[in-house]
């Protein structure tokens, strides 16, 4: 029988202003996104991915410690421990990127994975960490990860997680290809008049370089007072062949909803040889330190 998985991915604007509390703001975002899940729930979603960061605003606009305080332990944290009952309720494997303490000052842009019957299946830490105007302080705010490149095996298939920034470099994109992905969802948040010119660009080519699904989401909007750009929405699948299957708009809070034929990677695969043909004896130039 084919395998087809309805996957879907959750873009949202942020409800509340930086004048209200982080927990205000951390709640408001909560409450929208499990709104946004109900609706993927009705839509037969099996698989899901949420927003980077998606209980607060892309705080890194700014240099300001009131933003730790949107950080949690994971899996231990209250945040974590509500989306497993959640993905317990819809039978839904569940990506959720949030804010990870490990220990005090000790901060991660992580990413918990939780499968359709509620059990926490692992983290993926966000590798590579911008520090760069406008408004992208993240160095501020988050240790680069950790975690390497995990690929969780879960009850709609293998699932790979790559966040924002991460997907301008195409080593970690293979390494999760190699570890077996199937699915790769790639969390993000990134403005107009940026990197814009590269959301359609990029994605699908790791998706044809390595033969697997890419869901990527940005958010929507603008986040005053930063107002550092147009948050551009678009979240979209693709094929292994680089095909969008389905994009959203650009400016509304939306669940965009695809159905995956995984059978379509062997194919894929058969036809365009890009493992069988590697030659990773001949790239250690790239891995030497200071290359």
């Amino acid at each position: 029988m084919p395998r087809i998985v309805r996957a879907g991915l959750i873009q949202a604007g942020n409800p509340k202003g930086p004048e209200c509390s982080t927990a205000d703001i951390k709640q408001a975002m909560i409450e929208k996104t499990l709104g946004l899940i109900d609706k993927a729930a009705k839509e037969g979603v099996q698989v899901l991915c949420l927003q980077e960061l998606f209980y607060g605003p892309y705080f890194c606009a700014e240099q300001q410690a009131r933003w730790y305080e949107l950080t949690e332990k994971v899996p231990d944290g209250p945040t974590t421990r509500l989306m497993q009952e959640v993905a317990k309720k819809h039978r839904m494997v569940l990506v959720v990127p949030l804010y990870e303490e490990e220990i005090t000052g000790v901060y991660y842009n992580t990413a918990a994975v939780i499968d359709a019957d509620g059990r926490y299946v692992g983290k993926y830490r966000k590798t590579h960490i911008p520090h760069c105007a406008p408004g992208f302080w993240e160095k501020f705010y988050f240790k680069p990860g950790n975690s390497g490149y995990p690929v969780f095996d879960t009850a709609v298939g293998k699932v790979g997680v790559y966040i924002c920034y991460d997907r301008h470099f195409p080593e970690g994109a293979r390494c999760l290809g190699l570890n077996g992905a199937e699915m790769v969802f790639i969390p993000s948040a990134t403005v107009a008049g940026l990197s814009e010119y590269l959301w359609k660009l990029e994605q699908p080519s790791h998706a044809v370089a390595n033969g697997y699904f890419v869901g990527t989401i940005n958010r929507v909007g603008r986040e005053m007072p930063w107002n550092i750009g147009e948050f551009y929405g678009q979240s979209y699948f693709c094929d292994p062949r680089g095909q969008f299957l389905k994009v959203a708009s650009r400016d509304q809070d939306e669940v965009v909803v695809a159905e995956l034929d995984l059978d379509l990677i062997q194919q894929v695969r058969n036809t365009w040889q890009f493992y069988r043909d590697r030659r990773p004896e001949m790239y250690g130039p790239i891995s030497d330190t200071g290359k």
